[in-house]
């Protein structure tokens, strides 16, 4: 997976996206005080962090800065 920010692109080979989707996807809004940190909304609805990666790759987003807004809507894996 690549991310992209301020002008610099890294990649990530952390986790699979295809594990976490097996069981299909479900709709969120991000909260306030979630906005632009995918670590967070991974917290809130995974119970850890460690899927931030995912939250980023299933909505096709590069930069969590712009977007991830207060009442955005996310998909996020079933399961």
């Amino acid at each position: 997976m690549l991310l992209y920010h301020k002008g610099k692109t890294t990649s990530t080979s952390v986790g699979s996206l295809a594990q976490l989707t097996s069981l299909g996807s479900v709709e969120k809004f991000i909260p306030a005080g979630y906005e632009h940190r995918p670590d967070l909304i991974s917290n809130l609805f995974f119970d850890t962090p460690n899927y931030w990666w995912a939250v980023m790759e299933l909505n096709g987003l590069s930069d969590p800065f712009e977007s991830l807004n207060v009442n955005d809507r996310v998909m996020l894996p079933d399961g």
